[in-house]
């Protein structure tokens, strides 16, 4: 379960996994949707953000987990398995979600009358702020949408435009790495470093090759939740790997800022650029 859950969330940190199929149109005021159901976390994060609590229905069994980015907002709201069965017994005026329900949810739930509002692919954070905007609108909020939106821009304006000419590697608890076409590559570019890792996709970094690795900055990802994922350590755990990572300048990137693309990417770029600020 562990294995699936950290394979799981580096799959939608690299691209998201679902694109959108019906487009939601802008909805506001007292014909918005008011029974909304979420069938994922990567959606739990767009709903907690732009839905009131009284019309949140209920949310994934994911959405108070370390990776969830809203999980203090999810606190007390029902929780509900993504199966047809258990969604249409709750006749929710609108279903979101992301990968939740499997590849025929959408278009088993439109059969059964129910609107689905998924969140769509983005391969950088231009399409990220698309996203969000889009999800705002579908979700009653255009104008609080446009407010985040407007915000992430500033935010990236504010690191983009810094060069650092310093390089900067990748690396999960289990020594993988991604290179270009990620959105990993996306944020470490936004915060003004190049990546260590020129190959695109993603691949596992040898112990040998890591003794020999010597870039600038290493930002690692999901090592503050090593306790929970034992067995997802690899390499990582030779005390060579831990010199290596004593011995370099090392940004710890919370996991929940990059398991889904959101505006809380930008806590990631952030972070990224803070290290290069000297």
């Amino acid at each position: 379960m562990i294995r699936l859950i950290t394979l799981l969330i580096t799959i939608v940190t690299v691209a998201g996994l679902t694109a959108c199929s019906r487009s939601v149109p802008s909805i506001e005021g007292p014909t918005a949707p008011q029974r909304i159901v979420s069938l994922d976390y990567c959606a739990d994060q767009y709903v907690l953000k732009f839905v009131a609590r009284d019309r949140i229905l209920a949310l994934s069994p994911d959405a108070e987990k370390d990776f969830s980015y809203m999980r203090s907002a999810a606190s007390g709201i029902r929780q509900v398995r993504s199966s047809a069965e258990d969604v249409l017994v709750l006749k929710p005026d609108l279903v979101v979600r992301s990968y939740g329900g499997g590849p025929h949810a959408t278009a088993f739930l439109e059969r059964a009358g129910i609107p689905v509002l998924n969140v769509g692919w983005a391969s950088n954070l231009d399409g990220v702020m698309s996203n969000v905007q889009t999800m705002a609108d579908g979700l009653g909020a255009s104008e609080q949408g446009k407010q985040v939106v407007a915000d992430m821009q500033a935010r990236l304006d504010a690191v983009s435009s810094k060069s650092r000419n310093q390089s900067m590697l990748y690396l999960t608890p289990a020594g993988v790495t991604t290179g270009p076409g990620s959105m990993i590559h996306e944020l470490i570019s936004a915060a003004g470093f190049e990546n260590y890792e020129t190959d695109a996709g993603w691949r596992s970094i040898p112990l040998e090759e890591l003794v020999y690795s010597k870039p600038d900055t290493i930002a690692a990802a999901y090592f503050q939740n090593r306790a929970s994922q034992p067995d997802a350590w690899s390499s990582m755990r030779h005390p060579i790997a831990q010199r290596q990572l004593a011995a370099q300048d090392v940004v710890q990137l919370d996991g929940a800022w990059v398991s889904c693309g959101g505006w809380y990417l930008m806590d990631a770029v952030e972070a990224l650029a803070a290290a290069g600020a000297d």
